[in-house]
């Protein structure tokens, strides 16, 4: 069966910002940093290190914001991720298992269950092709899977609880 990690492949997670002081935080661009998915025919499963996930880059009006953040501030950031939100030694692996797959002369569209942070849900993403690519992007409710959304200064500043979750799989992966 066909295998992609994130040495060839990438994923990536769109965390954005809210509440009264929301000027002066960052909306943030995540990695995960390890992640295998397998997929042929009618099977995909995929499963991802939740303890993984690296701060890219703030974004600021849907673009990389290079230099908002210190290195410090983004391992302060991955520690909360890690620690605080995902509870990754709790919970280590966020997988997805494929139950339908419905293609077309565009794509397709996969439902599957998604179990994170303990929780399984049903989840259904469009796939399309964008150039040499196959790309997915589906938007997750935290609370939805217990997931309780950043927040400081008495919630002042706070994270959405809806993150956008990006996969980007080389296309020519489904030929081999």
């Amino acid at each position: 069966m066909p295998t992609v990690d994130q040495d060839r492949a990438q994923c990536r997670v769109f965390a954005f910002k809210e509440g009264l002081l929301s000027a002066v935080g960052h909306d943030v661009l995540l990695k995960v940093g390890r992640f295998r998915l397998e997929g042929e025919g009618d099977t995909l499963k995929a499963s991802f290190e939740a303890g993984s996930l690296q701060v890219v880059d703030a974004m600021k009006q849907g673009r990389p914001n290079p230099g908002a953040l210190s290195d410090k501030d983004k391992r302060t950031i991955e520690g909360y991720v890690r620690d605080d939100i995902l509870h990754s030694r709790r919970y280590p692996t966020v997988t997805f298992e494929a139950t339908e797959i419905e293609r077309d002369e565009d794509g397709a569209e996969v439902t599957g269950d998604l179990t994170l942070h303990g929780r399984t849900r049903s989840v259904t993403a469009r796939i399309d092709r964008e150039g040499d690519e196959l790309v997915t992007r589906v938007r997750l409710n935290q609370p939805d899977y217990g997931i309780t959304p950043f927040k400081a200064m008495l919630g002042a500043l706070k994270i959405q609880p809806g993150v956008e979750v990006e996969l980007r799989v080389p296309a020519d992966v489904l030929a081999e």
